[in-house]
């Protein structure tokens, strides 16, 4: 975000300006000594502040401001001895006021330095064609004091788009931190009320038992933990299908593992509602699996979910029952093959 007024406005206040400082350079055209030196000082002038009024961009490149120092430089040479003083001031020293707003120009556009030095340039010219007093009868020190005036309105300007936008930066900062803990706190929430929904029956009965539960309502706090678990480990494969699925097979002794390692965050919903189909419709068919693992596929790969179902021989089964190797995926090498499915990312045509 930058503080600025129109740039249309400004443009149209600078040309202005300038063609009043040619028209005023046609009318002293009768009364000059020469008239070859004034048109040429008209051209360059008009070709000037044509590249530093409209060459686009912020700062006016380097190859025009040196087109511009050059005619502020060149213009108090030839056009000087054209001219013939009088006792006071006229028009006929107009290149003085037009090289000042030249610079005022390329003040504006980023290039104090140069402008600096083009009125430092006309000063002492002055004062060596004209003497010392004509800094203020010819309008130098005008001139002077309008880059100074463009010189502090630019760093005033400058600053202000520097506060700008650390303000629209800290404000965007802040609307991202807002929104971080708005969805922190959906979430917390949400997982909360998730938790509730599923343990709340169960708590309610340990309140009524006093804690005295049998062997299958034990088992049942069993798979509702595991069920827990599945809300933070693979929160972005559950739906209530897959859910239904997942405490079916756990019911019936199977080990399930869900493992969201964050490959579905980039899908939208049609195709995570596809998944999560595909998901539940691959665990109901691994009725007779003993351990199912449904993983994530990190993005870049064509496949978003990985499901496998495994039957294992006697002794792994019983282990598994009692819980050991949950963690591990690789499998015995008597291991039967149940369900394998890899849930395409994207559906194809």
């Amino acid at each position: 975000m930058r503080v600025s007024i129109p740039a249309g406005v400004a443009i149209g206040l600078a040309a202005l300006f300038s063609v009043y400082h040619l028209f005023l350079a046609a009318t002293t055209l009768p009364h000059a000594l020469e008239v070859g030196p004034v048109v040429t000082c008209m051209v360059l002038y008009a070709a000037a502040t044509g590249l530093a009024l409209f060459v686009p961009g912020r700062t006016l490149p380097l190859w025009a401001t040196c087109f511009s120092l050059a005619t502020a430089v060149v213009m108090p040479i030839i056009a000087a001895p054209a001219v013939e003083l009088r006792s006071g001031p006229g028009y006929n020293t107009w290149w003085i006021a037009a090289v000042g707003t030249l610079m005022v120009v390329l003040v504006v556009r980023g290039r104090a330095p140069f402008a600096w030095v083009g009125v430092g340039f006309l000063a002492v010219h002055t004062v060596a064609w004209a003497g010392l007093g004509a800094l203020g009868s010819l309008g130098v020190l005008g001139s002077v004091a309008w880059v100074v005036i463009g010189t502090g309105f630019t760093a005033a300007m400058n600053r202000a788009t520097r506060v700008t936008r650390d303000f629209v930066r800290a404000e965007q900062e802040t609307a991202d931190w807002q929104a971080a803990q708005d969805a922190h706190v959906f979430e917390r929430q949400f997982r909360l009320s998730q938790t509730t929904r599923m343990a709340l029956p169960m708590l309610q009965r340990i309140v009524d038992t006093d804690g005295d539960l049998d062997a299958a309502e034990r088992a049942e706090c069993l798979h509702l933990e595991q069920a827990i678990r599945d809300e933070i480990r693979g929160r972005s494969l559950l739906s209530d299908d897959v859910r239904a699925e997942v405490m079916r097979l756990r019911r019936r002794g199977a080990t399930v593992q869900l493992h969201d390692d964050g490959g579905l965050d980039d899908l939208d919903i049609d195709d995570l509602r596809r998944v999560h189909a595909r998901i539940a419709e691959a665990l109901h068919q691994a009725r007779e699996a003993d351990n199912v693992i449904v993983r994530t596929v990190p993005e870049g790969s064509e496949s978003a979910v990985t499901v496998v179902g495994l039957r294992l021989d006697t002794a792994a089964s019983e282990s598994a029952a009692l819980g050991a190797g949950l963690d591990d995926e690789d499998g015995d090498e008597d291991d039967s093959v149940v369900v394998w499915l890899e849930i395409p990312r994207h559906e194809h045509a």
